[in-house]
């Protein structure tokens, strides 16, 4: 069994943050904190000022509070199967894509003896709305009949004992309806945590698959640079925007943007950075593109030349066009803290100051837990609403997991656009 959970990777230093306050209903506006990005923006498109309510989405969480087999996890990303990801589509089936898992029994509100994490899960939702009898969870089976990670890692780059957390994904009409996720390889390490991203990975599920998509192939990714923090680097893969006509984009240019986090020298601070590829050629690296602050850089072998384009998030977050043409950059400000949200012009920015959405406080409800990695669904949002998970998990995770079994599942709250 795992000792070390997904949410490690995020204690690069081990401070604890305070969640930002915000209104929850009503607009924000923040005069005082300059927009990022580096762009001069223009008064034709405001990037300080979102009109929303915000809520907790009860019956999402609720959804996911269960006594038996899978118990949590966190990532949650949501990929529509029939590979239109806009707000209001009427949807089939919703793939979702989970890191660490807890596997277990839950009895009169105690964790039975015997349960496990496994590195890597996933979900089906039929529909868009959060109906019990339409989800069902899924993972593999090891030795001895135990649960065991959908995915893990084989490409020939890949090591003995290598593992995934997985990053987002898409549904790609442009090569047959193949699903393709980026994978972080997560390995063992004798210093720090016990671990260290290590490579990066697309993993590609063939159309008509089932879990556990045994069929599934992996190609090497030169996604990922080495760096010195505890992560040790950074990769690709903390965001999918697919900006295609078929993808139900209102402004499409016909790329799929991939976007990446840097560890910034600012305690707690992830810098964001963008790449974009015709979906056609996603797993052709030599048609990737990345931002360097003035255009679409053509080196993919020094991808470190990507540019911040923005900063203060997650290692996990989304973009999402709204319907007044901005695009809404959801994720965990500052690693751990609030639900932030930052106004963009384009898919790669500029983006504005940072507009606290949702504090998080509700779930906290132990002294060593916190939020982190929120992100938005719009396949699973109503019309004129954004919903959002954020994940929960805590510092003294096999203590506090032990007396709150239910505690590391995904939380939901959902924005009402004004």
């Amino acid at each position: 069994m795992r000792c070390v959970p997904f949410f490690l990777r995020c204690l690069a230093i081990l401070l604890l943050t305070v969640c930002i306050s915000c209104k929850k209903d009503g607009s924000y506006i923040n005069p005082d904190e300059s927009p990022g990005g580096g762009d001069t923006i223009t008064n034709e498109i405001n990037l300080d000022v979102l009109k929303f309510t915000a809520e907790e989405a009860t019956d999402w969480t609720q959804l996911f509070i269960r006594n038996a087999g899978w118990l949590g996890g966190d990532g949650i990303f949501s990929i529509p199967l029939s590979g239109v990801d806009t707000i209001g589509a009427k949807q089939g089936n919703t793939l979702l894509l989970f890191s660490d898992t807890q596997i277990g029994e839950i009895v009169n509100g105690a964790l039975t003896p015997g349960w496990l994490l496994i590195n890597n899960s996933t979900a089906l939702i039929k529909g868009n709305e959060p109906i019990a009898e339409n989800i069902q969870f899924s993972w593999d089976t090891g030795a001895n009949n135990k649960p065991a990670s959908v995915f893990i890692p084989n490409s020939p780059l890949s090591q003995t004992g290598d593992y995934f957390w997985l990053g987002d994904g898409f549904v790609n009409q442009e090569r047959q309806n193949e699903t393709n996720i980026l994978g972080y390889k997560i390995k063992r390490i004798n210093t720090g945590f016990g671990f260290a991203v290590g490579g990066s990975s697309v993993i590609t599920i063939q159309a008509g698959s089932n879990a556990p998509y045994k069929n599934a192939m992996q190609e090497d990714a030169p996604l990922f640079v080495a760096g010195t923090a505890i992560d040790n680097g950074y990769a690709f893969g903390a965001g999918i925007f697919v900006n295609t006509k078929w993808a139900g984009a209102p402004a499409p240019d016909g790329y799929v943007y991939i976007y990446g986090v840097k560890n910034l020298p600012q305690p707690l601070s992830k810098g964001l950075m963008a790449a974009r590829v015709l979906p056609s050629y996603f797993k052709d690296f030599s048609k990737w593109r990345f931002w360097d602050s003035t255009g679409w850089n053509l080196d993919i072998n020094n991808i470190q030349n990507a540019a911040v384009i923005t900063d203060r998030v997650s290692d996990e977050l989304s973009l999402s066009p709204l319907p007044d043409g901005r695009y809404a950059l959801v994720f965990q400000t500052d690693v751990w803290g609030g639900i932030g949200l930052r106004l963009g012009k384009t898919p790669y920015g500029p983006f504005g100051p940072v507009i606290p959405v949702w504090d998080c406080k509700e779930a906290l409800t132990g002294k060593n837990y916190f939020a982190y990695n929120a992100k938005a669904h719009p396949n699973l949002s109503k019309p004129g609403e954004l919903l959002i998970s954020f994940n929960v998990n805590s510092f003294d995770f096999f203590h506090d997991i032990i007396y709150d079994p239910n505690l590391y599942r995904p939380r939901f709250i959902k924005i009402k656009f004004l």
